[in-house]
């Protein structure tokens, strides 16, 4: 790949990543709620997930989703019953917020939301199968330049979720008063729960 498209590729997925959607939704709740450590690995999390799906692609998964509409039908739903689920689950526990020093059980359950979510990511999915190949170049090996673009965007991925976490964190940082982060989380889940049928329309 020349510089130029890799350039434009660079771009494309910083542009992505920028967007607003199912990944970023969770990641500054988490942060904002529980802190940015909490958030990082969420963010641990969803990197795998972009890797996972990636790599699923770059082998050929994305032509069952692609020829498959049930295939389709099955992750768009599961994926909206998901996070409406983190969305319920934030909004019932938001009376705890004010609650003891996070686990290492906590943080690895973070770690599986945060993949879980972006494995039923059919946003991430259709970025994969759709955008990523008009930048191989031709007569590239399909395979070998799809896992290396996608290296290349889990790490902006990364860097941009690692940097959401961060800047999350310092919201509870400021507003600790259990009636703040009681107002706080209750708008958050409300704000994932938007995320969901917004997931869901824009997926028809």
């Amino acid at each position: 790949m020349d510089a130029s498209s890799f350039a434009a590729f660079v771009l494309t997925a910083t542009v992505i990543e920028l967007t607003p959607g199912p990944n970023m939704a969770y990641i500054a709740i988490v942060s904002a709620v529980h802190g940015g450590r909490a958030g990082v690995f969420v963010t641990a999390g969803v990197a795998l997930g972009l890797s996972v799906i990636g790599i699923a692609v770059a082998i050929g998964f994305g032509e069952v989703v692609s020829t498959h509409p049930m295939v389709y039908a099955a992750l768009r739903w599961i994926g909206f019953a998901y996070l409406l689920w983190l969305a319920w689950d934030a909004w019932r526990s938001s009376n705890a917020t004010a609650g003891p020093t996070l686990t290492a059980d906590d943080h690895r359950a973070f770690f599986r939301r945060g993949l879980i979510t972006n494995l039923l990511n059919l946003k991430a999915a259709l970025f994969f199968i759709a955008v990523l190949p008009g930048f191989i170049p031709a007569g590239a090996s399909m395979p070998q330049a799809a896992l290396w673009l996608t290296a290349v965007y889990v790490g902006i991925a990364t860097m941009i979720h690692a940097g959401l976490s961060l800047a999350g964190g310092q919201i509870k940082r400021v507003l600790n008063h259990p009636r703040q982060m009681f107002l706080l989380q209750r708008g958050f889940a409300l704000l994932l729960a938007a995320v969901a049928l917004w997931f869901l329309m824009t997926t028809r």
